[in-house]
């Protein structure tokens, strides 16, 4: 449903905020080991969470990428989504066709708008601060 950037942006947006909890800071190579994503890849991820004006990044010794909780609960899943994927996710067919709309459906079409109406609901509904509570009290999960 998401691209493989999108799966490790969220990880990393959730990650982040969590220890924004905490009032900490996080590296690079802290974020790219606890989500099990490649280092240069998680470079470019975070650097475009941080474009977008979704996390924070501080340059030098003591810098990071941070996501303060007041922040992280503004911040919604739909957000961290269109920076990295954009709006395919709800207008994408259910098979894959290039085109496919009401008035040439394949044969999802219809049931596959349901899926997409609820899907935009639960990215523009959940925040990554309530992810992030998971996290940290060990009932969720980024990597296995």
């Amino acid at each position: 449903m998401f691209s493989k950037t999108c799966e490790y942006a969220i990880r990393a947006t959730v990650l982040i905020a969590m220890e924004g909890r905490h009032g900490r800071r996080m590296s690079l190579v802290e974020i790219a080991r606890s989500t099990g994503s490649p280092q240069a890849f998680t470079a470019k991820v975070l650097q475009q969470l941080a474009r977008s004006g979704i996390l924070d990044s501080t340059k030098g010794a003591r810098g990071g990428f941070d996501l303060p909780p007041a922040k992280a609960k503004k911040v919604k899943l739909n957000m961290v989504v269109k920076a990295i994927d954009g709006d395919h996710v709800y207008k994408g067919c259910g098979m894959g066709l290039p085109q496919c709309n009401a008035r040439k459906p394949c044969p999802l079409h219809d049931h596959f708008q349901q899926v997409r109406d609820d899907l935009r609901h639960m990215l523009e509904s959940t925040d990554v601060h309530t992810l992030s509570l998971g996290l940290e009290r060990g009932t969720t999960y980024l990597k296995r």
